[in-house]
């Protein structure tokens, strides 16, 4: 198996000591992955089924095959890696899998079943962290040897980044898609919902890269 999981960021560090001695570490870190979780399967929202499948990049990249893809990833990460697996069968996570399978569904793969997929692995995951302290050692298997050994607390911090990564591209998605945009669900944290503001400010930008690229050239 590759260094990444199939699909996956690679990981690093070897050391397995506590980073924080705050009491409240868990749940800050369970916060911040809820919060992508969620922001991730609203992106989901208020589209039919061609638009949370279609793909909007040369290699593909989808709405619902993001969720597929992530869900998977945090089932290996917090279970395989302590010893505590996922009990469903992710057949698109394992080697033998056709490349690239579990960053797009099969039109027989609901949006529900995704969905509801993902929530299961939410459960599964949290459980773990309630079961065990935070300087728990686990293994990645598939890392490099050198930096397999790992903690929960930095395998917590592995998935945030994992989940808003994939959160960031469900927004550029979701944008190309139908226009919609914010960061989650109740705060849009964009600066204004005008369409002409934003034609504007495209054009703005679109001119400021013109003349960048001819002063350049010049």
């Amino acid at each position: 198996m590759s260094e990444g999981y199939p699909g996956d960021v690679v990981g690093g560090g070897c050391h397995t000591a506590r980073m924080t001695t705050d009491p409240q570490a868990k749940a800050h870190l369970l916060r911040y992955l809820q919060s992508a979780r969620e922001a991730l399967v609203w992106k989901l929202e208020g589209l039919d089924e061609y638009g949370i499948r279609r793909p909007l990049t040369p290699t593909g990249t989808n709405l619902l095959g993001l969720v597929k893809h992530v869900a998977g990833t945090e089932a290996g990460y917090l279970g395989d890696v302590f010893g505590r697996p996922f009990p469903e069968p992710l057949p698109w996570m394992t080697e033998e899998a056709e490349a690239n399978s579990d960053m797009w569904a099969t039109p027989d793969e609901s949006r529900e079943s995704v969905v509801d997929l993902y929530h299961r692995v939410w459960q599964h995951s949290d459980a773990t962290v309630e079961a065990l302290e935070l300087d728990a050692e686990g293994t990645v298997a598939w890392w490099h040897p050198e930096r397999r050994k790992v903690s929960l607390e930095q395998i917590l911090i592995h998935m945030i980044a994992e989940t808003h990564r994939h959160a960031g591209h469900a927004d550029i998605v979701r944008e190309l898609v139908d226009g919609a945009v914010g960061m989650r669900e109740g705060n849009e944290n964009m600066p204004s919902t005008e369409t002409s503001w934003w034609q504007a400010h495209y054009d703005r930008l679109e001119a400021a890269a013109k003349e960048a690229g001819q002063a350049a050239q010049d």
